[in-house]
């Protein structure tokens, strides 16, 4: 048996999917019923939507097998999503990849798979709308588009749950998105004892720059922040828009040492976009930081809380320092 290859992207692959907040969620009829349409176009007993997470592959909907989720190194769908079209298995006990799979030896007996990928808006595959049967078959061009046809309705279904998980003009994390995200981050860092610290940030002045400027400039100031904190922290960050003028950083990839140059590099950064655009008013922000201990803080809300009071002491010791001297 071969395992299947990890994804070049695996890691925005997998925060992608974990965003969605969508694995080990209920059944639900709009995934439900595209796979009994499915199963009944093509004649086939099994039919899936299969999402591969990290160690797994879990079947937001299942027709013909009772089975929730089976290990990825064993998965046909693992392999289909290092395609960019179908990946068609004929007859899997004549394919060198899966003969001995204990899945084709085994139940379920998978001798026919078809897997069409499930991309989302950032190209990433999450996982496939699939066809098995026991018996090999053939597959057709008219087939093939077909079977397209029913994976891009379920990407639409999907493109649904992510506009639930993230804000629309920033194109990061909503709440939602976010919290799902960084609670994942938290149960991660403290099983393998890792340092992890969630910084709070709020724009200072940003009631004057709808006020002065109108809400079309304001939305411009929350766009290009987002576009700074995306450049400035890395790609295993987790970004978010908590709402309004309010953000949120979920560091892993920075030791707790190190958070300092890398909170200059983004007032370096702030302060290098404001002499670039002019727009007539600066972006400036507040910021508060709690490092994740994991006998105080099992939850991304108690770090919420702790950085929020932050902020708002940072928020305060600046206007303090503002005020003119009696």
């Amino acid at each position: 048996m071969k395992a299947p290859l990890t994804p070049t992207d695996e890691p925005t692959r997998v925060d992608t999917l974990r965003a969605l907040n969508i694995l080990d969620t209920a059944p639900e009829e709009r995934f439900d019923r595209l796979t009994r349409l499915a199963k009944r176009l093509f004649g086939v007993p099994i039919a899936l939507v299969s999402l591969i997470d990290t160690n797994r592959q879990w079947f937001k909907s299942r027709q013909g097998l009772e089975v929730a989720e089976t290990p990825r190194d064993m998965s046909f769908c693992g392999h289909a999503i290092l395609e960019d079209d179908i990946l068609l298995i004929p007859d899997a006990a004549l394919d060198d990849r899966f003969s001995d799979n204990p899945l084709v030896i085994g139940e379920p007996h998978i001798r026919f798979y078809a897997g069409c990928p499930l991309r989302v808006s950032n190209g990433s595959k999450l996982g496939t709308l699939c066809l098995i049967d026991k018996n090999e078959r053939e597959f057709g061009e008219e087939d093939k588009a077909l079977l397209r046809d029913l994976a891009r309705m379920a990407e639409q279904e999907i493109a649904a749950i992510q506009l639930a998980t993230m804000d629309e003009l920033t194109m990061v994390s909503n709440r939602r998105g976010f919290e799902a995200l960084a609670q994942h981050a938290i149960g991660l860092c403290t099983r393998m004892e890792l340092p992890a610290t969630l910084l709070f940030f709020d724009l200072d002045s940003f009631k004057q720059i709808n006020d002065t400027y109108g809400h079309a400039e304001g939305d411009r100031a929350l766009v290009s922040f987002a576009r700074l904190l995306l450049e400035v922290f890395h790609e295993s960050d987790v970004v978010g828009r908590l709402g309004g003028d309010e953000f949120v950083v979920m560091v892993t990839s920075i030791e707790p040492g190190m958070l300092a140059a890398t909170q200059r590099r983004l007032q370096d950064a702030v302060d290098a976009y404001n002499q670039a655009t002019q727009r007539g008013y600066t972006l400036a922000f507040s910021v508060g930081a709690v490092e994740l201990d994991p006998s105080r803080h099992s939850t991304i809300q108690d770090l919420l809380a702790v950085a929020d009071k932050e902020m708002y002491e940072h928020k305060r010791s600046k206007r303090a320092a503002d005020l003119p001297k009696v």
